[in-house]
């Protein structure tokens, strides 16, 4: 196994690779290639693949570090506090900037918007409680095959219960049960849209196994098998999934804003087809070139990057130039008027995202890893 000082190549170059999408995908300032935009409800784009990926990476991760250490509960609590604050700091951060950038917002307006009708979930904040409830589930079960068997569970409860709640039409955008559990808690001034939250609480259930097929798929990635023989059984175990995960969409739909179960199915089988190709490429023998290097950084870092990109979006997006916001300034200024509008669109979240390789740089050529 290509590695260096106990890093798996295979897994930070996998990580860089999300992380890329990230600044691509997170905040198009305008509508690119429908390919390339969430989909509004159901359905699969390209945009789909990213927030399962990370949540498949956490269990990878997790499985390699439960490998080595066995954290007392203290320190993995301590872990998931941090990550839901963050998300916490994030969701608030727009109105703090708006407080400091937007004429005429007051704190009246700021305790309004963020207090009163406040967001309390988001992604980070999915991210700590999916690894929250996969490390407990993980530590208290402790056999993959039944780790594998209570991810199914997970998915099938989630499934069944959209069923069950209504049997007539389980995922309407204001009927289901997610939307139900929304309105329940954190309650309906609190959620993302009027409808729903797309990483409300019900959705933690379907998500969880995301990160318990993660921690399967490390735990491949760390046997001591043949690697070639763990890369076929990585894309076995794939291709498994993504039948399921067609089968099962006979019955429910593809959702990301619910995170259904095929939705769940069909991520997991594609990422653990791109972590055996990954493994292939070097886990073997670890390729030269800056591009490999930059990515490798971005993987060493991912929620750090993560948040950075969020925090430096937010910024834009908030303060005025003229009669619109920074972010759509250098959108129209740059590259909205080349060739389409949607090819603009796309140019310039490219480019957006070939600004942060020097930062990626700096981080290599400094060795530095940011450790949450």
């Amino acid at each position: 196994m290509a590695s260096s000082k106990g890093r798996i190549y295979s897994l930070d170059m996998l990580r860089g690779v999300f992380v890329a999408t990230i600044f691509f995908f997170d905040a198009p300032p305008a509508e690119m290639y429908p390919i390339l935009m969430h989909s509004q409800w159901e359905g699969f784009t390209l945009a789909e693949f990213g927030f399962p990926l990370f949540a498949f990476i956490m269990g990878v991760s997790m499985a390699i570090s439960l490998s080595r250490r066995n954290p007392p509960l203290k320190k993995l609590l301590k872990r998931v506090a941090i990550i839901f604050a963050l998300g916490i700091f994030l969701g608030t951060l727009p109105h703090i900037f708006s407080l400091m950038f937007v004429e005429n917002f007051t704190l009246k307006n700021f305790f309004d918007s963020a207090i009163v009708h406040g967001r309390l979930f988001g992604v980070f904040q999915r991210l700590a409680l999916i690894y929250l409830f996969a490390v407990l589930l993980v530590r208290g079960i402790k056999n993959d095959i039944k780790i594998f068997g209570a991810a199914f569970v997970l998915l099938a409860l989630s499934s069944a219960s959209y069923h069950i709640y209504a049997p007539d039409n389980p995922f309407a955008v204001e009927h289901n049960i997610s939307r139900a559990v929304d309105f329940i808690f954190p309650g309906a001034n609190h959620i993302y849209l009027p409808t729903h939250d797309p990483e409300g609480l019900y959705g933690t259930i379907s998500a969880t196994a995301s990160v318990l097929f993660g921690y399967l798929a490390g735990k491949i990635l760390i046997d001591n098998a043949n690697l070639r023989d763990r890369i076929f059984f990585m894309i076995a175990v794939g291709v498994v999934l993504l039948i399921a995960g067609g089968v099962w969409s006979r019955f429910d739909i593809i959702c990301k804003n619910l995170w259904t179960t095929p939705y769940t199915l069909i991520n997991a089988g594609v990422d653990f087809i791109w972590l055996a190709i990954f493994m292939k490429l070097f886990d073997f023998k670890f390729p030269k070139g800056k591009i490999y290097d930059l990515l490798i950084a971005f993987g060493r870092n991912p929620l750090f990057f993560f948040f950075a990109n969020s925090v430096i979006v937010l910024f834009l997006f908030i303060l005025p130039v003229g009669d619109t916001n920074a972010y759509f300034w250098l959108h129209q200024h740059t590259t909205a008027k080349i060739i389409s509008p949607e090819f603009g669109t796309t140019l310039f979240c490219l480019l957006w995202t070939i600004l942060w390789f020097p930062v990626a740089e700096i981080f290599h050529r400094l060795n530095l890893v940011i450790k949450i």
